[in-house]
């Protein structure tokens, strides 16, 4: 497989994993849509953290958050991009510290690429392993069900 096939497969499974992420979903959320604005509750909402959660981000320095004319945070498509990593990156565990790091090198320019990818291939370890880990717990769990005459599932 090629780099642009493995590039290819690798944001079919990001967008659309085995088990479920509606594709149409996410559309609105990877949008390079210069009209796109929300405000903290749409965007908290579609992101689907809470608003507290999108001001700490901004606050740690994560994001930055154009103001509208009034004052009002308004998302835009960068932003909101932003969010979609990095709270996909939290579900995964990814450490704040981490993330800060990751964001600081991403502000820094392309030269970081390289660094970039490192931190991003460690992370991919660590969830590798953690996801043989829960394989090895869920097929635990399935043995006590059927030890206690309950059906398995696939």
């Amino acid at each position: 497989m090629n780099a642009n096939e493995q590039l290819a497969q690798a944001l079919r499974l990001a967008v659309d994993p085995p088990g479920g992420v509606s594709v149409d979903g996410l559309r609105d959320l990877v949008a390079d849509d210069d009209s796109l604005r929300w405000d903290i509750a749409t965007a908290a909402q579609r992101v689907g953290v809470s608003p507290h959660t999108l001001r700490y981000y901004e606050r740690i320095g994560l994001v930055t958050v154009p103001r509208n004319p009034a004052g009002h945070r308004a998302y835009d498509a960068a932003a909101v991009r932003r969010l979609v990593f990095l709270t996909r990156m939290r579900t995964s565990g990814m450490p704040i510290s981490d993330l800060r790091q990751y964001i600081e090198l991403v502000d820094r320019g392309d030269v970081t690429i390289p660094d970039r990818l490192d931190l991003m291939l460690e992370h991919r370890d660590t969830l590798r392993a953690q996801i043989a880990q829960l394989q090895l717990a869920l097929a635990a769990t399935e043995y006590k069900i059927a030890t206690y005459g309950g059906a398995t599932q696939p």
